[in-house]
């Protein structure tokens, strides 16, 4: 009896502990106010700031991991739509904890022809607060931001459906800009 209700208290603080982990994070920015600047290497070793990309609306997707099923859907769904982001002067970069490497055979594997940037201190993705900390791991939440030229939040997408995701941004944009689909 005295080793289960044992057990039972220290499952209860351990799950606590998971709990307050994962709830301290930052919050992730409103719409209309400013992104977060950041500094992240991409599958190629090469450095992305958000303020190169002013001028340009960017899709920044947050993702869990590499070369897994949704994040594999949906950084495919992108590729298949590149053609339809750069005619609404648009730039994808997709963000996740995963390293430079790990990236970079990603990226190969599936001929994405995006940016993935590599945050594996999770510096990032805390600011945008999209970071579950379950203690033993970090991951990035799937969420996603579309960034006006201005450098300001226009949407934010705290639930993602990797299958449609891409289609829902390019619908945004659309509407956003004011701009007929081809």
């Amino acid at each position: 009896m005295k080793f289960t209700r044992m057990i039972s208290r220290i499952f209860g603080l351990a799950t606590l502990g998971l709990l307050v982990s994962a709830g301290a994070q930052a919050d992730s920015p409103a719409v209309g106010s400013a992104a977060p600047e950041f500094r992240l290497q991409d599958q190629n070793g090469d450095w992305h700031t958000l303020e190169q990309y002013r001028g340009k609306w960017v899709a920044v997707y947050f993702y869990p991991k590499d070369d897994t099923p949704g994040c594999t859907t949906e950084a495919c769904n992108f590729r298949d739509n590149i053609f339809a982001f750069q005619e609404r002067d648009a730039v994808i970069l997709g963000i996740s904890l995963d390293d430079v490497e790990s990236h970079r055979e990603f990226a190969e594997k599936y001929s994405l022809p995006f940016s993935l940037l590599s945050d594996p201190e999770a510096e990032v993705a805390d600011q945008y607060g999209v970071v579950t900390n379950l203690g033993i791991t970090k991951f990035a939440k799937r969420q996603s931001f579309l960034i006006t030229p201005d450098g300001t939040v226009a949407r934010h997408y705290a639930k993602v459906d990797p299958d449609t995701h891409s289609e829902e941004i390019l619908s945004d944009l659309v509407s956003l800009q004011g701009m007929p689909s081809s």
